[in-house]
C-alpha cells in the first residue's frame, strides 16, 4: 500500500476521511451503549399494569401469529387490550380474540382500513393512564410492562420503547430475516447510545411502545396525527411512530428505551424478498420525519443535539458509502494503465482484494455484538455487504420519492384521504346529534404536573 499511495496520495485522502469518520462514530455509539444502563424496576410503582395499562393493536389481517402475541401481553396482566379493525375483518377477529381472554379484549372497529384512525380510534376509548401500542405479531417477555411503566416514574417522560430481536417465521431464518436481524441488533446500539448520551432517540418504534394517555387524548394530538400531510399534499398513513416521537419532541416531554432482555421483545419480519419493500418504506418515513425535525420544526436541535446529529449522518450516509467504490473503482481503472503513462504500481487485483478483506473484516466488527449470540449467522456478512450497497441507492431512490405513501406490503390499505374524510364526515354527523363531548388536556410536562389527578389522567379515579 505504501508503494500504492506514493503514487498520487491525494486519491487516498477521501479513504482516510471517511473511514476515520465513520469508526471513531461507531466507536463513539459503542462505548455510549456498553455505558447505557436501563431504569430499574421501583420498589413501590405508581403504575400497575392492571390499573394503568391499555393495549392497542390495530390490525386487518391478524392470523394465527396473534394468539401467541397476545398471550404474551396477557401475562404482564394489562387491564385491557383494544383491538382496532375495519368492519369487514370484525368477525374473524372477534373469534381470535374470544379464543384467547374475551373479558379482557375487545374488539372495535373502524369503517376503512386506515392505522392513524384505527389508533386514534383506540385512543378515544382508553380509560387507562397508559396506552401501549403494539403490531400483532409482537411478542413480549413476561418482564415488559413492569420495566415499561418504570420510566413513567420521572413525570417528565411521556414515551418509552423497548429493544427488538427477530423471531423467525418458520424453523430457522432466511438471509432475508439474518438481514433484518443485523439491522435490529445495530439499531438496539443506536438507540442505546442516544438515550444515555442525551436522553434523545430517532423513533420510538411502532411495534411496541407506551404514551401517557393525556398526550394523546389532546385533540390537537388527535387531528394533527390523523391530517398529516407531506408538502401539505400528500396525506401520510404509516410514519406514524415517527409522527409520535416528533409530538413528544415538540411539546417538551421526555422520552427513554429499554435496552434490556426483560423488556425485548420478539417481531416478525418478511421471511423473503417484500423485505425489501418494508425497508423502502420506513426509509421514506425517516427521510420525510428528519427532514421535518432537522429543518422545519427543528426542537430537536437544542433538546436532543445528538440524536440532531445522527440524523445529519443518515442523511450523508448514502453519499458517503457509495463513495467508496467509486473511489475503489478509480484506483482500479488507474492500476491498468501502464506506470510510465501515469498508471499505479498495485496490480487491480491486489485493489480488489484487499478492498474485499477490509469490507468483511469492518462489517464483521460492527456485527459482533449479534454474532455473539448467534455466530451462525456469519456466513450471512457477504449478504449484508451487498445489502448495504444496495441499502444506499434505495435512500437515495426513496428521497426522490418521498410523494409516494402507499403501504407497500398490505393488501387492504386504501387512500388514507377519503378514509380521514369518511371519518370527519361521521365526526361532524355525532356532534350535529350532540354526542360529541370537547375536552382540553395538557400539551406540556409542565401543565400536566399542574393538573389535579382527575385531569392528569383524563378520567375520575
Amino acid at each position: 500500500m505504501l508503494r500504492l499511495t506514493s503514487d498520487h496520495f491525494p486519491v487516498f485522502v477521501p479513504f482516510g476521511v471517511i473511514g476515520f469518520y465513520r469508526y471513531l462514530w461507531y466507536l463513539i455509539r459503542i462505548a455510549a451503549s456498553f455505558t447505557y444502563r436501563p431504569v430499574p424496576l421501583p420498589e413501590n410503582p405508581t403504575y400497575i399494569a392492571e390499573e394503568d395499562v391499555t393495549i392497542i393493536v390495530p390490525t386487518i389481517d391478524a392470523g394465527e401469529e396473534f394468539k401467541e402475541a397476545a398471550h404474551s401481553w396477557l401475562v404482564g396482566k394489562p387491564k385491557e387490550i383494544l383491538i382496532i379493525t375495519e368492519e369487514k375483518m370484525l368477525g374473524p377477529l372477534q373469534d381470535l380474540a374470544n379464543a384467547v381472554d374475551p373479558d379482557r379484549i375487545r374488539v372495535l372497529t373502524v369503517p376503512y382500513a386506515n392505522k392513524r384512525l384505527q389508533m386514534s380510534h383506540g385512543i378515544k376509548n382508553t380509560t387507562t393512564d397508559i396506552i401501549v401500542f403494539a403490531d400483532d405479531d409482537a411478542i413480549w417477555p413476561p418482564t415488559l410492562l413492569p420495566y415499561v411503566l418504570a420510566c413513567f416514574e420521572d413525570q417528565q417522560v411521556g414515551g418509552v420503547g423497548t429493544s427488538q430481536r427477530v423471531q423467525p417465521v418458520g424453523s430457522r431464518m432466511t438471509v432475508w430475516e439474518v438481514l433484518a436481524a443485523f439491522r435490529l441488533s445495530i439499531r438496539n446500539i443506536e438507540i442505546s447510545a442516544s438515550t444515555h448520551i442525551d436522553g434523545g432517540l430517532p423513533c420510538l418504534s411502532g411495534r411496541t411502545a407506551a404514551y401517557r394517555t393525556v398526550i394523546l387524548k389532546d385533540p390537537e394530538f388527535l387531528h394533527g396525527f390523523t391530517h398529516d400531510y407531506w408538502l401539505g399534499k400528500y396525506q401520510l398513513n404509516s410514519g406514524d411512530d415517527k409522527f409520535l416521537t416528533r409530538w413528544m419532541v415538540s411539546h417538551g416531554w421526555n422520552t427513554y428505551v429499554q435496552c434490556c432482555k426483560e423488556a425485548e421483545l420478539l417481531s416478525t419480519m418478511k421471511p423473503n424478498w417484500r423485505f425489501l419493500k418494508q425497508v423502502l418504506r420506513w426509509t421514506r418515513n425517516t427521510w420525510r420525519s428528519d427532514i421535518r425535525s432537522l429543518f422545519t420544526e427543528r426542537f430537536i436541535w437544542t433538546k436532543h443535539p445528538y440524536v440532531a446529529y445522527t440524523m445529519v449522518d443518515k442523511l450523508i450516509n448514502p453519499f458517503t458509502l457509495l463513495s467508496g467504490p467509486c473511489l475503489v473503482a478509480y484506483v482500479i481503472y488507474k492500476s491498468t494503465i501502464p506506470v510510465e503513462q501515469g498508471g499505479f504500481h498495485l496490480p487491480w487485483w491486489n485493489v480488489v482484494i484487499s478492498y474485499v478483506v477490509w469490507l468483511t473484516a469492518t462489517r464483521t466488527a460492527k456485527l459482533l455484538p449479534h454474532l455473539w449470540f448467534r455466530p451462525q449467522d456469519i456466513i450471512h456478512i457477504p449478504a449484508f455487504i451487498l445489502f448495504g450497497y444496495y441499502f444506499a441507492v434505495m435512500k437515495v431512490y426513496a428521497l426522490l420519492t418521498l410523494h409516494e405513501t402507499g403501504w407497500g406490503t398490505r393488501a387492504g390499505i386504501g387512500d388514507p384521504t377519503a378514509a380521514t374524510a369518511a371519518a370527519d364526515n361521521a365526526k361532524g354527523d355525532s356532534a350535529e346529534k350532540g354526542n360529541v363531548q370537547t375536552l382540553t388536556y395538557a400539551q406540556t410536562p409542565e401543565l400536566y404536573e399542574q393538573q389535579p389527578v382527575e385531569m392528569q389522567t383524563g378520567y375520575a379515579r
